[in-house]
């Protein structure tokens, strides 16, 4: 079983329509296929958006009966499907759900030409699910005969360029089981892990990571003996355990972060306190201080080197979904410092403080 990256990760929304626009206009997607039931999609229509490595399908149900009615209806906008890559789609599935993974889409083929598609899927964590995904010939094509494809603006690149993460909330207790399926069921190993505390509120923490390295969850749990925080809101207001965010690496996060907000993105604001220090806790910075402060820019590091991060607000009037933008600088994981100073910067949003 070879599982060696992210294929696409796949919305649920309410409009893909209108959720295209937004990503679109403030992030720098591309819509570059579509499908509906006149290409030979049931009960749902897809749009297809791109941008460096990243493909993202927002997914809008037609019927009420349509998996994607009951994800929004219970959880709002948020991410349904993370497509893994796989050698042999039809063997993984097996292998997997021999594994003790639960069977969603027996595998299915999708061919034009020299161009073929195998999918397969199994669940993951809560509602979200793994889509098995091998493709063979030229990939010139998303699901040849139900997507219908259109030419890119090569003159229009974005500034995003693939996922580095997924941070997944799960309910008190969840943590460890959530772990276990993905060590024994998917292969990945546990390579980092911390115990969070925000003022009178604490969560634990710890990140999985495909042999390949290119699939990564950061798993968060909140502590129930503490103060109520922002891990049990996303986990009310989503309806049970979901992506909380998605990460997009970057190069040149300072310009990013300039150009992002110029189309109208969002971010999440770090206190002044946090740069006035920033220099002793982060010795050697990759990027000047002053340069971070302007942007908000948070600025991490482990045994390799340096990361770099910043933080959308949510786009979603539940509040959930939100987006960070990363530049590594060498590191590999992930520092203890950024993960503090991101919660603190959530709760002042949530609490409406600037």
């Amino acid at each position: 079983m070879n599982l060696s990256g992210i294929d696409h990760i796949e919305l649920y929304v309410g409009d893909a329509r209108q959720a295209a626009f937004y990503y679109c206009t403030a992030f720098g997607f591309q819509v570059v296929g579509q499908g509906g039931p006149e290409t030979g999609l049931k009960g749902h229509r897809s749009l297809l958006l791109t941008q460096g490595d990243i493909r993202m399908v927002l997914t809008s149900p037609l019927d009420a009966d349509h998996p994607a009615a009951e994800f929004v209806r219970s959880h709002g906008d948020g991410v349904a499907v993370i497509a893994l890559e796989a050698d042999d789609a039809e063997a993984t599935y097996g292998e997997l759900v021999g594994r003790g993974a639960a069977a969603v889409s027996a595998p299915a083929r999708y061919a034009d030409g020299d161009v073929a598609v195998t999918t397969a899927e199994v669940t993951g964590f809560g509602d979200v699910i793994h889509r098995l995904v091998q493709r063979t010939g030229p990939r010139t094509e998303f699901l040849p005969g139900v997507f219908r494809m259109s030419e890119t603006d090569p003159a229009a690149p974005g500034p995003l360029k693939m996922i580095d993460h997924f941070a997944v909330c799960v309910p008190a207790g969840g943590l460890d089981t959530t772990v276990r399926h993905y060590e024994t069921v998917f292969g990945f190993s546990t390579i980092f892990e911390e115990y969070i505390e925000v003022g009178a509120q604490g969560m634990s923490s710890k990140v999985v990571q495909s042999p390949s390295k290119l699939i990564t969850l950061t798993l968060i749990e909140p502590d129930t003996s503490r103060e109520r925080g922002q891990i049990d809101d996303f986990l009310q207001w989503h309806g049970g355990p979901g992506v909380q965010h998605i990460a997009f690496t970057t190069d040149g996060i300072s310009d990013t972060v300039g150009v992002l907000a110029a189309r109208g993105v969002r971010f999440a604001s770090a206190p002044p306190a946090y740069y006035d220090v920033l220099a002793e806790r982060v010795t050697d910075l990759a990027v000047p201080v002053d340069e971070l402060r302007r942007a908000n820019v948070l600025v991490d590091r482990d045994h390799w080197g340096q990361l770099l991060q910043i933080f959308t607000e949510s786009m979603h009037v539940r509040r959930t979904l939100f987006l960070e933008i990363i530049e590594r600088r060498g590191a590999l994981t992930f520092g203890s410092g950024n993960i503090k100073a991101l919660y603190e910067a959530k709760n002042r949003e949530l609490s409406g403080v600037a």
